[in-house]
């Protein structure tokens, strides 16, 4: 049967400790505490045990540090140094350098409550799957990523430059199709504990980047089923991604808003045209075209359900009637359509030859057909069919290569957008 064991080499215990101090602690991790004979820690650390007798270790340089414990342990009959730290010391605390500094056999960890642990009680968000982020001195790549993702629940770890105020700023730039419920719990468990409760609406948003906060606090998002409300005024061109409803789990995939813009100009859109949208998606191609030119006739042809109840609704959102969703694989579903003016092709289901062949034989004369190409793979099955093609047609291509900015804390940097090829298809008309 297993036995539990107890460390006898343990030189140096790691004691996490709240904003609570030594009240926060248990009888054993007091002792511990009690009996050190060199006590290292922050001032705010240091300062819950006034009382203590033994030689107390400031925290400044982490370098510096590690060399006076060392001194210690050499030159102190049968030492204890405590070290104090915040919450966890193994999460995302000063438990890894010590581990990298010292063997595990001489060190003991004696955690409290981390302070993420604490905030999502607080503010009462079950965490087991949640995405845990630090931009504690850190880049702000990873959290980037995690809310274009759309990733919930999502704890983020702040500092001094990358402030709560800081990442509702970015959260403004990014322009998320998706709303989030945020907190913002400042000094937990103590005295001056405060949590404040916003959503990322762009008001909202603006309201928090006036806010200044305790140098401790976590920020916690969850992803809320809001749909954002429509401004007064849309432009005409270029419709902004967070206004369309889109995928719960994909809130990325749809045709960015500058891509969207560069291939209806390249569809060269008339009045009166007929015009598939092939893998609509979230259907923002085809109400974009509706709105430019409410006399044509669009036919959003999607496979999932998901995605035809997103162009219903959309479409009822933006009050445009003049889009037909069509729910099926292309090319089996494009057979029965009308023959078109103008194709897009936003997705291909891995169809894309055969959706290419039904393009051809049904695209009326004069017609255009432009391909948003996301990977170097279908951008070769693409040409590969067009070099096949007896009768060549016209094309170009045009590289999309697009950064947002967004802030980073007072300053400024580019976001890459994952870049897209449009292959613009015109028929050439054979000589009489």
């Amino acid at each position: 049967m297993p036995q539990t064991t107890v460390n006898r080499m343990t030189v140096i215990h790691v004691v996490g400790i709240g904003l609570d101090g030594e009240t926060g602690l248990g009888d054993r991790t007091r002792q511990v505490v009690n009996t050190a004979t060199l006590l290292v820690g922050g001032s705010r650390h240091l300062s819950y045990f006034a009382t203590h007798t033994s030689d107390r270790l400031i925290l400044g340089d982490l370098g510096q540090a590690i060399a006076q414990i060392r001194q210690h342990l050499a030159h102190t009959a049968n030492p204890s140094v405590v070290v104090l730290t915040s919450g966890d010391p193994l999460f995302f605390g000063l438990g890894r350098l010590l581990l990298l500094e010292f063997p595990p056999e001489h060190l003991t960890f004696h955690p409290h409550l981390s302070s993420v642990q604490l905030a999502f009680n607080r503010v009462k968000v079950p965490w087991q799957d949640a995405r845990i982020i630090s931009v504690h001195g850190r880049s702000l790549d990873e959290l980037i990523q995690a809310l274009q993702q759309g990733a919930s629940p999502l704890a983020i770890f702040t500092d001094s430059t990358n402030t709560p105020a800081a990442i509702a700023r970015l959260l403004a730039a990014l322009d998320l199709p998706i709303r989030y419920q945020i907190w913002v719990c400042e000094n937990l468990e103590g005295t001056e504990e405060r949590i404040l409760s916003t959503t990322s609406e762009t008001d909202h948003l603006a309201q928090l980047t006036q806010h200044s906060f305790a140098a401790l606090n976590v920020m916690i998002l969850k992803r809320i089923a809001a749909t954002p409300s429509l401004p007064a005024t849309l432009p005409l061109l270029g419709v902004p991604d967070q206004m369309f409803l889109s995928f719960p789990d994909r809130p990325g995939l749809m045709t960015k808003r500058e891509v969207r813009t560069l291939a209806l100009a390249e569809l060269v859109l008339q009045p009166g045209q007929v015009i598939w949208d092939i893998g609509a998606g979230t259907g923002s191609v085809s109400i974009e075209i509706a709105r430019l030119c409410p006399t044509a006739t669009i036919y959003a042809i999607e496979k999932t359900a998901v995605g035809i109840s997103l162009i219903q609704q959309n479409c009822q959102r933006f009050r445009v009637n003049t889009i037909h969703p069509i729910h099926g694989d292309a090319p089996t579903a494009l057979r029965s359509l009308p023959a078109p003016d103008r194709i897009f092709i936003g997705g291909s289901g891995g169809n894309l030859s055969p959706i290419l062949d039904t393009c051809q034989q049904q695209l009326r004369p004069q017609g255009r057909i432009v391909l948003a190409l996301a990977t170097l793979d279908h951008l070769t099955q693409a040409l590969t069919w067009l070099q096949a093609r007896p009768h060549p047609w016209q094309h170009h291509l045009l590289q999309v290569n697009l950064s947002r900015s967004v802030p980073l804390a007072a300053l400024t940097r580019w976001a890459p957008l994952n870049p897209v090829t449009l292959l613009i298809l015109e028929q050439i008309l054979e000589s009489a």
